[in-house]
């Protein structure tokens, strides 16, 4: 699939938590990432550390490969999962890195790992960085010592892990850090032979998403440490160029977007639903789903054969239907409902529709330009204009309605506009290939290991 040439290293992708159908973009894409490193030959081995029971563990792994999104089982490995020893108390690895200790009286606690360790609930934005003890439990049940908050949980257990590894090969390890709370407790973890590369999914900004708008409060601390990761790989030029312009060139950024696969063939135009539009993603605010079906009632009056479908689940499904049903469009808006083949509702379309406030890239809007399927998109902070520079679509001023009426009706009644879009957008999808995105993150991988860290 690649010619990405990954140097000798065990690869660790660390996630917060892989759940099917879950988190949307972010589990596709960091599955999808660890699948096509699979296939480069770099073989990585997929963390998580959500404190789910480890049937349920299994049940998502399970699902994951049954769809194709991961090679195996046994990629993945879950800390909660190898925090319980045979015997039904900690593990040994566990044990030794807590110490003498009590539970927080002031906290509630719950249970996990077959009650081998109780979690303290705490209530706040900032919960990962909390200090509080964490109870580790021997085979008999008895509390015998804590460890010092959830930072120092991970750490512990990456550092075991990683010494598993190194007994098999002493390579150096590269750890991927798809979480911002997992890099923030990680940043000044691991020895001179571990290298680690932060991933971005998300926009770091707060409305009206302007590159000089307030910084999410959830990145402001992450901002004052991303210098200290060996990597950090933007989805997007236009992120990373803001980034930059706003904080400095630290010379550790990298352009990597999420990559699609691309079908082993394009429906061609003609045989696709000339009126047939198309929206894939989360039902919720920042989709601004209703406007988008505002908008639609326009199209509708001019070109009445138009439909939308707005694929997906969430909150603002019954706000939309309810809508739908005020504007007497039943006949032109539809939601399906949740799907497992975005490809198939992609190879039926005559346009892929966005309106999202922002995005993190858009990986959906890169489905559609692998499936050869025109975009009209509003020009939004990350993903459109970087993804449409080459064409494939139109891109239309942000929140104008009138704008992105006049787009759609183009593309739905001008044939000859949809072939040309079509043809742009399956070149334009060339630069999101698999193969791309590995020959990125395998030379981002032989630079960082290439100096000293940076931690």
């Amino acid at each position: 699939m690649s010619d990405a040439d990954f140097p000798d290293a065990w690869y660790l992708i660390l996630s917060s938590r892989l759940i099917p159908d879950l988190d949307g973009g972010y589990t596709i894409s960091t599955l999808a990432r660890a699948r096509q490193m699979t296939d480069a030959g770099a073989a990585p081995l997929l963390l998580t550390v959500d404190p789910g029971d480890a049937d349920a563990h299994a049940a998502h792994r399970r699902t994951f490969v049954e769809r194709g999104a991961a090679a195996a089982s046994g990629v993945f490995r879950n800390l909660f999962d190898e925090a319980l020893a045979p015997d039904g108390g900690a593990a040994d690895w566990l044990r030794a890195s807590a110490h003498e200790g009590r539970a927080d009286p002031a906290l509630e606690y719950r249970d996990v790992a077959g009650g081998a360790i109780s979690l303290p609930n705490v209530i706040d934005p900032d919960w990962h960085l909390t200090t509080a003890p964490i109870v580790v439990r021997d085979a008999a049940g008895d509390s015998v010592s804590v460890i010092d908050g959830f930072g120092a949980l991970y750490r512990a257990w990456l550092t075991h892990l990683t010494a598993q590894l190194r007994e098999k090969n002493p390579r150096p390890v590269v750890i991927i850090c798809e979480s911002r709370q997992l890099g923030e407790l990680i940043v000044g973890w691991g020895d001179d032979d571990v290298r680690i590369l932060h991933t971005v999914h998300t926009i770091h900004l707060e409305a009206p998403y302007r590159p000089d708008s307030a910084l999410n409060a959830l990145w402001t601390r992450w901002f004052e440490i991303a210098p200290r990761f060996d990597a950090v790989l933007w989805p997007t030029a236009q992120q990373r160029d803001d980034v930059r312009e706003r904080f400095g060139d630290a010379a550790n950024d990298v352009v990597a977007p999420h990559a699609v696969r691309a079908p082993a063939a394009v429906v061609p135009t003609d045989d696709r639903d000339a009126g047939r539009v198309v929206v894939l993603g989360r039902l919720a605010p920042g989709k601004r789903l209703p406007a988008a079906v505002r908008a639609f009632a326009r199209v509708v009056a001019e070109v009445p054969a138009a439909r939308l479908e707005l694929w997906g689940a969430g909150a603002q499904r019954d706000e939309l239907e309810a809508l739908v049903a005020q504007l007497g469009l039943a006949e032109a808006v539809t939601l399906p409902g949740l799907t497992n083949d975005a490809g198939a509702v992609l190879d039926r379309a005559a346009v892929y529709l966005t309106t999202s406030a922002f995005e993190g890239q858009g990986l959906a809007l890169a489905e559609a330009l692998a499936h050869g399927t025109p975009v009209v998109a509003y020009d939004i902070r990350y993903g459109p204009r970087d993804m449409l520079a080459a064409g494939g679509g139109i891109l239309v001023p942000d929140g104008d309605e009138d704008a992105l009426v006049a787009a759609l009706a183009r593309v739905l009644t001008d044939a000859a506009t949809r072939r040309r879009l079509s043809a742009e957008a399956v070149s334009a999808a060339a630069t999101l290939s698999p193969a791309r995105a590995m020959q990125t993150l395998a030379a981002a991988c032989g630079e960082a290991l290439s100096r000293p860290r940076r931690r």
